[in-house]
């Protein structure tokens, strides 16, 4: 059986979207492919959103509200095609979308990722991507980075598409409502990951939209997303496959715990965070990162824990919201707000 025979569902995921659902379903109809599977679960909208999904006259469920991660499950039930692209109600496919894609599913292939242009609210270019189209491609192997790390470079939930049984995972995710977390971690231990560094869907970043893009440093948040980085793990390190269980994770090892872990710290002014510097620089130099970048965030690193937590902040704030960056945001940064 080669790619081009393969069916793909497309699960439409949407709560309280009115305004973009409906351009979401009809990207997906312009794709114009008849073994493309459309379905589209309304999560117990309060607002218009049932109404604009029936005018499409597509397939449709409106459920109970049980949360993101739920609904894409009950999707996955309505649906048999052996690969699942769950795109968010507010984001899109460009157009060919599919056609780019389909070739490249086989059996052995766990994952296909693309790259998504970012919009806004009004659909109108902010001019980059998601990830970066040469950053995408990534050498090596991805579970070694995953080990190293606790992360590989990845779009969010619609830039993917999974092998049914990965998305199997995420029915024992009980501890997770998004969908961009067990299966895309787990996605190099259960075979290929094909990278496509080309734009093949639309990301739109706005206020009401899960991943808080452009929001203020929250420390809650923060202790949420390690809480929730522990759990993925414990659960990768379960259903890793057998041929991968004799070397299973530390997350208290990855970089991306220790960098979070030392954000918080200093963000609560905690004295003891400057003895977490030496494992993190550690963890760094372990990076595939190029020798300029773990030289910048070594240095980010050291200001971070060093400096006063009012300048901490501004650093993380200029770290973690692309918008803010300037030169002059670095020196307010610096000088404590003089600049």
């Amino acid at each position: 059986m080669t790619g081009s025979t393969f069916k793909i569902a497309v699960i439409v995921n949407c709560y309280n979207y009115a305004e973009y659902v409906e351009r979401a379903i009809r990207s997906v109809l312009a794709q114009n492919r008849g073994d493309c599977e459309l379905v589209v679960v309304d999560d117990g909208s309060t607002d218009a959103s049932w109404e604009a999904i029936s005018r499409t006259g597509v397939t449709a469920y409106r459920i109970e509200n049980s949360g993101q991660r739920r609904a894409c499950t009950f999707g996955l039930d309505q649906t048999t095609a052996p690969f699942v692209l769950f795109l968010d109600a507010d984001d899109e496919l460009a157009p060919g979308a599919l056609d780019a894609i389909v070739p490249h599913l086989r059996p052995s292939i766990a994952k296909v990722q693309f790259c998504l242009s970012r919009v806004d609210g009004g659909s109108t270019s902010l001019g980059s991507t998601v990830p970066e189209p040469e950053l995408i491609r990534q050498p090596g192997d991805l579970r070694e980075r995953v080990r190293r790390t606790g992360v590989y470079i990845s779009p969010p939930t619609s830039g993917n598409v999974f092998r049914r049984d990965l998305c199997e995972l995420l029915r024992d995710a009980d501890y997770d409502d998004a969908v961009d977390g067990i299966i895309i971690l787990a996605a190099p231990f259960f075979g290929e990951v094909v990278s496509l560094p080309v734009e093949l869907g639309l990301y739109r970043v706005h206020s009401r939209n899960m991943s808080g893009v452009g929001r203020t440093i929250d420390t809650d948040k923060i202790e949420q997303h390690m809480k929730r980085f522990e759990h993925l793990i414990d659960h990768l390190n379960m259903v890793m496959p057998k041929d991968s269980k004799s070397r299973q994770l530390d997350v208290k090892r990855t970089f991306f715990y220790l960098e979070k872990k030392l954000i918080l710290a200093s963000i609560n002014g905690e004295a003891n965070r400057y003895f977490q510097l030496p494992r993190l620089i550690g963890s760094v130099a372990q990076e595939y990162f190029s020798l300029p970048k773990k030289l910048v965030l070594s240095l980010f690193h050291i200001l971070v824990a060093l400096l006063p937590v009012s300048m901490s902040r501004h650093l993380i704030e200029i770290r973690y919201r692309p918008e803010q960056r300037s030169a002059r945001a670095l020196a307010k940064a610096l000088t404590g707000g003089l600049a």
